[in-house]
């Protein structure tokens, strides 16, 4: 699958929380930065693509509640507080953003810094989208 080219890499996770606007937005996937809430802090132009989404209409609201509310559930929303709560959070799951527009299926990764207090979400999607 073309898509597969895309995946990130474990350089990705052992660099992104130093890597800046214009590295983020340069990257071939989607990435959603949280705090311990879910609050979006920063998201790239990739995701902004695949959701439909504009940063300025994400950045500063609760992504599980506000932003894509079918994520507040066990699958999503359950592993990212358990991570959290455990200060320790690194897994990579299939799941599907049933978007009215635009339904996806993608591959989620969600890689916690314990230092900063912070998630990533990575979005890549399983189908390329040529």
């Amino acid at each position: 699958m073309s898509s597969d080219s895309a995946a990130p890499t474990p350089f990705i996770f052992q660099t992104i929380d130093s890597i800046g606007e214009k590295e983020l937005d340069s990257l071939p996937y989607g990435v959603i930065q949280l705090d311990a809430q879910g609050t979006v802090l920063r998201y790239n132009a990739y995701e902004e693509g695949l959701s439909g989404l504009t940063r300025q209409k994400v950045v500063g609201k609760n992504f599980f509640k506000q932003i894509a509310p079918c994520t507040n559930m066990q699958e999503f929303y359950g592993r990212f507080r358990e991570g959290v709560a455990a200060g320790e959070l690194h897994c990579t799951f299939r799941y599907h953003f049933a978007f009215k527009r635009n339904p996806r299926d993608v591959t989620v990764t969600l890689l916690y810094n314990a230092r900063e207090k912070l998630t990533w979400v990575l979005v890549q999607p399983i189908e390329s989208q040529t």
